[in-house]
C-alpha cells in the first residue's frame, strides 16, 4: 500500500518536472506535499526547504528573512506572504526574486483544503511594458520624434511578432512531441491513486490517498487545457467537415459523464434523436464535453443536466441545459476570459478558468453559432448550433444504451501498452475489480509469452503508440487471429481528431490518457455488453 502511495506520488513528481513554470502542491495543514525542481531554481530554496513536510510559512520565512519580500520584520513579512497566498480560492499576485526577476504567482485552493501554487519569471514582460510605457511618454512631446519612434516601435513589433508566430509554432511542436510523455506517467499515477483510493477505504490513508487523486485531477486539467489551447493558437486544428449522427455524440456524453454525475448525485439527462449534421465530429464532441463537464461542475448535489438537440430551421441547435449555480448577463463576457471564474464559481469548485476558453476558441475554429442564457442561482443553457443535415435521418431509438458497471467479475481483459508502470498499473485496477487481465508490451510479446494459449479475451484494451506497430493494426491483427468480433478500446494520450477519425472507421472506442476509472469501467462495459450480444447473434 505505502509503495503504491509512493509510486503515485513519485509519478506525479516526474509529470510536473516537465512543465516550465515552478509548481508545488501543499496539503490542508500548508505543508509540502512534491514540488518539481524549476520551484526550488526560481525562489533559490536550499535542499532542506524542498523536501515533503516543509511548512509553507517556513518557505516564506527563509525569503523573507534574505530580504525578498522587502523591508520590515522577517516573521511579520512571511505571515502576511502567507496570508496573500491562502486568503481567497484563487489568487494572482508578482513579487521580486532574490536575483531581481519578476515573479508571478498563482495559487488555488484543493477541495480538501490544500494548495496549489504555479509561478513563472515574468520579467521579460514587465520590462517590456515599462519600457514600451517609458516610450508612450516620451512621444508626447514632439510630433518628429513621435513619428520616428512609432516607425521604429512598429518595426519592432513586427520582428516581435514574427518571432513570436515561430515560437508559437515550435510550442505546438514540443507540446504534440512531448505530451505522449507528459501523459504516460501521470496515465500510470492515475491508475495506481484510483487503486490506492479503493483499497484505502476506511484506513487511515483514505484521506491522503483523496488528496493526491486531487492533486493529480487539477495537475491532469491544467496540462489538458494548455494543450488544447497551444494547438487552437498555433492554427493546428483543422475543421474537416462531415455529417454525422447526433446520436453519436450523446453516446459519448454518456460513457464520459454518467459515472460522474452519479458520483455528484446529478440527475444526467440525454434526450434520443435520429438529427444529423454537419460538421467536425471530433472537434464539436470537444466543444459539447466542455459544455457538460462545466455543467456537472457547477450544479449542486441533486440538481439536473439536461443534453439535447432539436430541428431550428435550417439548423440543429444542440443544449447543455443545467440548473447550476448560473450568472448575470453582464457576466458572460467574463466566464470565456482564460484564468477568470466568477466567485461563487470558485467556492464550489476548482480550476484554472480555462474549459469555456477553449469553447469560445473551438467555436470561432469551427465557424459555428453559439448562444446562452443563464440566470443566477436558476441555471444555465449553452446551445451550439450546427447545420442540418436530411440524408442521414434514422429512426428514433429509446436512448443512448447505457450499460450496466456494476458487475465485471471474471471477464477476460487483455491489455497492451508499451509502458511497463502502466501495465501494471493497469493489472492493479483491473484485478480489483474482479477482472481475468493478462499484459504485452507488443504483439511479439503475445506470440512469445503464448498469452492466447487456452486463454480467449473478452475484449481488448490497446495503446496507440506501440513500439513496432500502431494499436489500430495491432487490434486487427488480434481480431484475425481471436475473432473478428472482439470488442476493443484505444488507450491512448494522442488526442488529435486524425487517430479518432481512424478508430471510429474501424468501430474501435477511444478513451483518453489519463484515464478516469469511472469512464474506464462504463466503457469496458460498454464493451463486454457488445460481446454478448455478438454471442447471441452468431
Amino acid at each position: 500500500m505505502v509503495e503504491t502511495q509512493t509510486e503515485a506520488q513519485d509519478s506525479l513528481r516526474q509529470a510536473i518536472e516537465h512543465i516550465p513554470q515552478g509548481v508545488a502542491v501543499f496539503d490542508r495543514d500548508l505543508r509540502l506535499v512534491t514540488c518539481n525542481t524549476r520551484y526550488g531554481e526560481l525562489l533559490a530554496l536550499p535542499a532542506e526547504l524542498m523536501r515533503s513536510g516543509t511548512a509553507l510559512y517556513d518557505m516564506a520565512l527563509f525569503v523573507a528573512r534574505r530580504g525578498d519580500l522587502g523591508a520590515g520584520d522577517a516573521i511579520s513579512l512571511a505571515a502576511q506572504r502567507v496570508q496573500t497566498l491562502t486568503q481567497s480560492h484563487t489568487t494572482v499576485s508578482q513579487r521580486l526574486g532574490a536575483k531581481g526577476q519578476v515573479l508571478e504567482f498563482h495559487s488555488s485552493r484543493l477541495p480538501d483544503g490544500g494548495l496549489v501554487i504555479s509561478f513563472a519569471d515574468v520579467t521579460a514582460r514587465v520590462d517590456a511594458e515599462t519600457e514600451l510605457a517609458s516610450i508612450n511618454q516620451s512621444l508626447e512631446g514632439r510630433v518628429e520624434e513621435r513619428t520616428a519612434a512609432l516607425i521604429r516601435v512598429n518595426s519592432e513589433l513586427e520582428v516581435a511578432r514574427a518571432k513570436a508566430d515561430a515560437a508559437n509554432r515550435d510550442k505546438t511542436r514540443f507540446f504534440a512531441a512531448a505530451s505522449h510523455d507528459l501523459l504516460q506517467p501521470l496515465n500510470a499515477a492515475r491508475l495506481y491513486t484510483s487503486t490506492l483510493v479503493e483499497r484505502a477505504g476506511g484506513t487511515g490513508l483514505d484521506e491522503l490517498a483523496h488528496s493526491i487523486e486531487a492533486s493529480l485531477t487539477a495537475v491532469e486539467e491544467i496540462m489538458a487545457a494548455l494543450l488544447d489551447i497551444s494547438r487552437i493558437d498555433a492554427g493546428a486544428v483543422k475543421p474537416a467537415a462531415t455529417p454525422f449522427q447526433v446520436r453519436d455524440l450523446l453516446k459519448k456524453v454518456d460513457v464520459e459523464f454518467a459515472p460522474l454525475a452519479l458520483k455528484k448525485e446529478i440527475e444526467l439527462r440525454l434526450v434520443d434523436t435520429s438529427l444529423a449534421v454537419v460538421g467536425d465530429r471530433a472537434l464539436t464532441a470537444r466543444v459539447i464535453q466542455n459544455l457538460v463537464s462545466n455543467a456537472i461542475k457547477y450544479t449542486r448535489q441533486g440538481g439536473k443536466v439536461l443534453v439535447g438537440a432539436r430541428l431550428r430551421g435550417t439548423r440543429v441547435r444542440f443544449d447543455v441545459i443545467d440548473t447550476g449555480i448560473g450568472f448575470n448577463k453582464d457576466q458572460h463576457a467574463l466566464i470565456f476570459a482564460e484564468f477568470s471564474r466568477l466567485e461563487h464559481g470558485a467556492r464550489m469548485a476548482q480550476g484554472l478558468g480555462l474549459g469555456l476558453s477553449i469553447v469560445k476558441r473551438l467555436v470561432a475554429a469551427l465557424g459555428l453559432t453559439m448562444e446562452l442564457e443563464s440566470k443566477e442561482t436558476r441555471g444555465s443553457r449553452f446551445s451550439l448550433y450546427l447545420p442540418h443535415h436530411r440524408s442521414l435521418k434514422v429512426m428514433p431509438e429509446e436512448g443512448p444504451a447505457r450499460e450496466p458497471t456494476s458487475n465485471l467479475n471474471g471477464l477476460r481483459i487483455l491489455c497492451v501498452d508499451n509502458e511497463r508502470a502502466i501495465l501494471d498499473a493497469m493489472e492493479g485496477l483491473l484485478g480489483g475489480w474482479g477482472c481475468d487481465v493478462r499484459s504485452a508490451r507488443s504483439l511479439k510479446d503475445i506470440d512469445k509469452d503464448g498469452l492466447l494459449l487456452g486463454w480467449l479475451p473478452d475484449l481488448v484494451l490497446m495503446d496507440y503508440h506501440l513500439d513496432q506497430t500502431s494499436g489500430l493494426d495491432a487490434i486487427e491483427w488480434l481480431r484475425h487471429n481471436v475473432g473478428g468480433h472482439l470488442p476493443a478500446a484505444l488507450v491512448t494520450a494522442d488526442r488529435s481528431p486524425a487517430v479518432r477519425a481512424l478508430a471510429e472507421d474501424r468501430g474501435i472506442t477511444v478513451v483518453t490518457k489519463p484515464v478516469k476509472p469511472a469512464a474506464l469501467r462504463a466503457t469496458i462495459s460498454q464493451l463486454a455488453g457488445q460481446r454478448g450480444r455478438k454471442r447471441l447473434e452468431a
